[in-house]
């Protein structure tokens, strides 16, 4: 029998007033009709000061936050937490783990913590390593938690107005935030049932299309780009790749498409989500999706989405996520079910 865990609640934290794209391109000197066609994203958020370059919050910071909502739900103990997982691909630090860092903040001790480095599939992969915990019997509830700040990694002082689409394009697509959720061995709160989660590597052989360079001190004077896309690849790949997660899943599953309720489709921007969407083809499920509002924030998309799922949802509905990491290509997706 596949082993099922439920989620109670869920918390979200994006950072200060979103950024829209008039204030983006006065800072980029990038014409801002770009922005609108190229990526179709409306707004995203932002941890750092545009102005300044300061940094208002960091990852941790933001992770403590949606913690903390999603541990002050009605039905969720914060007491009752036997461990933390956390899925990341922007931690603040290389050591201590950012994850000690939330766990500090929360006032949580003696229990397990771990932190998972990966891109869009991380929180799915946090969501996949909470529930085989659950399912061992050592734990009844858990705190996962999936986050990015990756505004660290572009810089604002770089004169980007004569860039190339494929260079300007990761200044305009990303945002920053988090995203928890309670875990629990039974239901409790939102009574939400994780009945699967799909988490595979498929790159074998290929060639990344995301690199996020982690810069030590022997060669901080390097010229190299801290963060480069291969966008074409990855329009290419990843509507591909997301067909073949959604029937895989309903498969494993033993869904029937018209079974499911609402589609939480990879949020890459709002204009490749779209396409993605389309290429899907549910027409009986609704669409779930937050990037045009929030940007790209990496691992706390999962958590936006379901917490939007959480406003429509009704009776026993359900619902199918599929992500897609295109870091070194993961296949990755997990299926809920109103309980």
């Amino acid at each position: 029998m596949r082993p099922t865990a439920f989620l109670a609640s869920v918390g979200t934290a994006l950072p200060g007033d979103p950024v829209d794209n008039a204030a983006l391109s006065k800072v980029l000197g990038v014409n801002e009709d770009w922005i609108e066609v190229f990526i179709g994203t409306r707004t995203r958020h932002f941890a750092r000061d545009l102005g300044t370059g300061a940094v208002r919050w960091s990852l941790a910071d933001l992770c403590a936050q949606a913690a903390q909502e999603a541990l002050a739900a009605p039905g969720v103990d914060p007491s009752a937490i036997d461990f933390v997982v956390l899925g990341t691909a922007t931690p603040d630090t290389l050591m201590p783990a950012t994850v000690n860092h939330v766990a500090d903040q929360l006032d949580l001790d003696q229990v397990p913590t771990l932190q998972l480095q990966s891109g869009c599939a991380g929180a799915v992969q946090a969501l996949g390593v909470a529930q085989a915990m659950i399912a061992s019997g050592q734990y009844r509830t858990g705190l996962v938690i999936g986050g990015d700040v990756c505004s660290k990694h572009l810089d604002l002082r770089r004169d980007v107005a004569g860039a190339a689409p494929a260079d300007l394009v990761n200044y305009v697509l990303f945002g920053d935030g988090a995203g928890a959720a309670v875990v629990t061995d039974e239901p409790r709160g939102q009574r939400l049932a994780l009945r699967h989660v799909l988490n595979r590597f498929t790159g074998l052989g290929r060639s990344p299309g995301q690199v996020i360079e982690w810069f030590g001190l022997a060669d901080r004077y390097d010229d190299r780009q801290a963060l480069t896309e291969d966008y074409k690849a990855i329009e290419e790949s990843v509507p591909v790749m997301a067909v073949e997660i959604l029937w895989e899943m309903l498969d494993e599953l033993d869904w029937e498409p018209e079974q499911v309720d609402y589609l939480l489709p990879p949020q890459l921007s709002g204009r490749m989500t779209r396409r993605i969407t389309e290429a899907l083809d549910v027409p009986t499920a609704q669409e779930v999706s937050c990037v045009a509002d929030t940007g790209n924030n990496g691992n706390a998309l999962p958590f936006l989405q379901i917490e939007k799922l959480l406003e429509r949802m009704s009776g026993a509905e359900k619902a199918l996520a599929v992500a897609v990491e295109s870091s070194k290509w993961i296949k990755a997706g997990f299926a809920l079910e109103k309980v």
